[in-house]
């Protein structure tokens, strides 16, 4: 059944033009079909319902939706998914709810690899590699806690794209430090206290990295902000067979004391400081990065996030200069101009 527009055309003909070319907003539905997002189509899958508990302005929501819903369309809908504890789980999962409309299996904090990997090993038993596995989680289930998983399912190269929504910290158990906490930052265990406040710049693990010097088929790192780059690597990443790992930046308004409408902003500054590079690697090299258009300042970053506040104190500037040093090197390490 189809309503009645205004200018008498039905709704199914109706061509609808919500955005324009050149903006933020995530659809986009005045391009070319071939060039619009999933998100900008009537095909999307919607992975993940609407009527979960995430907070405003979850980074981590958007992600997992938007990654999930290119594998989706990359893969007609045959995937089945193993979820890591964590805010991603907690917020889409209250018993008896379930904000998921994909095939989701929750287990342990640290195994969410190995759980996709027997999931991998079973439907290749079965014959139905067609049906993909994912394993997902946040950085502390990644970088930390599911690490030694992580790493044997590299090691054995098992048929599974593993995505991170990296936020930067535990969100969901208190806002503490994980080893993806960058230097600087506050966090409940790293206090903004002494002549170094905040989280050591000595510490931590760059897992995108880690996976390369695994010589995988493929690694990324995408961002949020960036829909049409996201889409792209999650579908680039389906047409391999093997281990594949992609982290997704995603910023989270409550652990980062930032404004639930900064969200997108947020993470479009963490790229375009150089503090967020965005790349791709196959079989261990570096094969692309995204180039910086208009470099900005760390400042303009991290002056919309409270875990900052303290780097523009008096007697902190050592800080903020090391925060902008990173930045730095990651424009050399990954050629980002």
């Amino acid at each position: 059944m189809t309503t009645k527009q205004n200018n008498g055309q039905s709704s199914a003909n109706q061509r609808v033009k919500f955005y324009q070319t050149g903006t933020f907003t995530v659809g986009n539905r005045l391009l070319d079909e071939k060039f619009r997002t999933v998100q900008a189509t009537t095909e999307r899958s919607n992975s993940i319902d609407s009527g979960h508990r995430a907070c405003q302005g979850c980074g981590e929501a958007l992600g997992a939706r938007y990654a999930l819903d290119a594998v989706g369309r990359a893969t007609n809908n045959q995937m089945i998914a193993a979820n890591a504890t964590g805010c991603l789980e907690v917020f889409t999962t209250p018993y008896p709810e379930t904000a998921w409309n994909v095939p989701w299996m929750h287990s342990l904090f640290g195994n969410a690899a190995s759980v996709a990997s027997g999931i991998a090993a079973a439907l290749k038993a079965k014959g139905k590699e067609e049906i993909r596995v994912i394993a997902q989680g946040g950085d502390g289930g990644t970088t930390d806690i599911g690490f030694a998983t992580l790493s044997g399912m590299f090691e054995r190269n098992d048929d599974v794209l593993y995505l991170c929504y990296n936020n930067q910290g535990y969100m969901n158990t208190g806002v503490q430090r994980s080893s993806a906490t960058p230097g600087g930052a506050r966090t409940a265990t790293t206090m903004p206290l002494g002549e170094n406040p905040g989280s050591s710049f000595s510490t931590g693990k760059n897992v995108p990295l880690i996976a390369m010097a695994h010589e995988i088929p493929y690694v990324a790192t995408a961002s949020v902000h960036d829909l049409h780059d996201l889409e792209h690597k999650v579908e680039q990443a389906m047409t391999y067979r093997g281990a594949r790992y992609i982290e997704i930046f995603v910023p989270c308004p409550l652990g980062w004391g930032s404004k639930p409408s900064d969200t997108i902003r947020l993470a479009r500054l963490g790229v375009e400081t150089g503090l967020v590079p965005l790349y791709e690697a196959v079989d261990g090299e570096l094969t692309d990065s995204t180039k910086i258009r208009h470099r900005r300042p760390v400042e303009d970053y991290l002056k919309l996030q409270r875990r900052y506040a303290h780097v523009f104190k008096p007697g902190n500037e050592h800080e903020l200069d090391a925060i902008q040093a990173l930045a730095d090197k990651n424009i050399r390490r990954f050629n980002l101009l």
